[in-house]
């Protein structure tokens, strides 16, 4: 039994604060105004020490890795992978929103204020790869542009030869001790997480019905039937033996992170643990799971498809027409890869929707709404899904 509660102290303890935090949201809201600043400061810690902890790991992973071809294959496989996954949950939400078809939805008169980024798309991009300050990359806000380099200083590093030597220790002692650093942020996790969950709950709850009541339940039910039965099917594919039984026991922890901040980036340190618990090696979850944070999302997948339908239905045209379809498919892709690892951060990928279909204005406040109130399980779905990638990315390549 000692054993027991020791093994499982962390998940426990974490549930029991989330559940306090919930019943301070739900009875005491007037409260969370105070106890709020616990869930922010332990974020900002929580954020300060992943950003450092990216870089250490990607590129140690890469100037480790002792074979070129090694390295060629785990992008490779990955890529596949991250495709193969975030096409599987639009097409599966593709198909749940023609069996159960909402109707009666429309627009609210209140728009989510958000500061539209009215730059030219050929600035866009080169904002998304790359940024022209040195102390730049190191921001949250940056996180595409920090891989890149983290990649580059891999390889850098690798090819210095012998030379080299001592900075590739340096990059290995830094991702040992920002990973120490972590553990040590994460146990005030149960009293961070929440103040943090007493305010979603105090801030969300009620907005939980009423118009987007039906889209909303069909988005939920849709992401819980594919967190349980296609992260398990997907973890079965990868090991056939032990991939489920071992999923399961070691993803209970990076579900209640990423339920609790809404963020993919926060829950990146709980992946990394549970990743190793699997036995999943170092030199591919430091690169699928770093890199899958920014760039593989199922529930931003899924929402991209509940949001273009609820549009859709909003300004009376059919979502079913192919080319609507196609493009709703490209559109997803790329919203997948763009929404950073940040609370809310999918409104770049709203935008382009909006650009894209040419919808009318009335569409904007529904489709932001929505991306809003199905934060927590896509947050949770795009967290998670980082750990049956690598388990997906370990099949295939071994090292």
């Amino acid at each position: 039994m000692n054993e027991v509660l020791k093994n499982y102290f962390g998940i426990l303890s974490l549930l029991l604060g989330i559940t306090i935090g919930s019943i301070i949201g739900i009875y005491l809201p007037q409260t969370v105004d105070y106890i709020k600043p616990l869930g922010d400061i332990f974020l900002n810690l929580l954020f300060v020490s992943v950003v450092p902890l990216v870089f250490f790991a990607v590129s140690n992973s890469i100037a480790s890795l002792e074979q070129q071809s090694k390295f060629g294959k785990i992008i490779l496989t990955m890529s596949f992978t991250f495709l193969f996954f975030i096409l599987t949950a639009a097409i599966f939400t593709i198909l749940m929103v023609y069996l159960f078809p909402v109707s009666g939805i429309t627009g609210s008169s209140e728009a989510i204020s958000e500061t539209v980024n009215n730059d030219s798309w050929s600035n866009r991009v080169v904002s998304f790869f790359t940024v022209a300050e040195f102390t730049d990359v190191f921001s949250r806000k940056n996180m595409l542009a920090l891989l890149i380099f983290a990649f580059l200083t891999g390889f850098a590093a690798r090819k210095a030869g012998e030379i080299g030597q001592p900075f590739r220790v340096f990059i290995a002692s830094g991702y040992e001790v920002m990973k120490e650093l972590l553990l040590l942020i994460m146990k005030f996790a149960p009293i961070g997480l929440g103040a943090y969950f007493a305010f979603q709950v105090s801030t969300l709850g009620s907005q939980l019905f009423g118009f987007y009541a039906k889209p909303l339940g069909l988005y939920y039910v849709a992401g819980v039937i594919y967190f349980i039965v296609f992260f398990s099917l997907y973890a079965f594919m990868a090991n056939p033996k032990t991939g489920i039984k071992s999923f399961w026991a070691y993803s209970i922890f990076p579900t209640l992170t990423a339920l609790s901040t809404c963020s993919s980036l926060a829950t990146m340190p709980a992946n990394l643990q549970a990743a190793s618990k699997i036995g999943i090696p170092n030199q591919i979850a430091n690169i699928v799971i770093p890199i899958g944070t920014t760039l593989h999302k199922n529930g931003s997948s899924m929402s991209s498809i509940i949001k273009i339908y609820v549009a859709f239905l909003i300004i009376g045209r059919d979502f079913f027409e192919p080319t609507n379809l196609l493009l709703a498919l490209g559109i997803t892709v790329f919203v997948s890869i763009v929404a950073g690892g940040i609370p809310n951060g999918g409104y770049i990928g709203e935008m382009l929707m909006i650009s894209v279909y040419k919808l009318p204005q009335e569409a904007i406040p529904a489709v932001m709404i929505i991306g809003t109130l199905v934060d927590p399980l896509a947050t949770v779905l795009n967290a998670v899904g980082q750990i049956v990638a690598a388990m997906f990315v370990n099949r295939f390549v071994k090292v």
